[in-house]
């Protein structure tokens, strides 16, 4: 896919990628070595088990509700919720329910 393929177009990020049973699918809007914007879609009791990155991340929530565990706290986020999970930090993502987010890496 051409890297721009996105560039010039309104984007309607709840409703840019469908939930698939028992999966995670995601959508990479931009991407420019450790800066990137991705969509994802997680269906309920899905999760992305502890991990850290190198770069400060941060979660909007567009859709359904996500347990979201950073240096072992525990937070609740729902749609329009937002959270900033700083680099290095372990962190992790249970789906409470269908649940989509942007994941904004910087």
């Amino acid at each position: 896919m051409d890297k721009n393929f996105f560039f010039k177009k309104i984007i309607e990020l709840k409703n840019s990628l469908d939930y698939q049973e028992n999966s995670i699918v995601s959508k990479t809007l931009i991407n420019n070595g450790n800066n990137s914007v991705t969509v994802f879609a997680f269906d309920a009791g899905q999760e992305i088990a502890a991990h850290s990155a190198p770069v400060d991340a941060m979660v909007q929530v567009l859709d359904g509700e996500v347990e979201i565990t950073i240096s072992g706290e525990k937070f609740d986020l729902k749609e329009g919720d937002l959270i900033i999970m700083p680099k290095g930090e372990p962190h992790a993502l249970l789906a409470k329910s269908k649940f989509k987010m942007m994941l904004v890496k910087i």
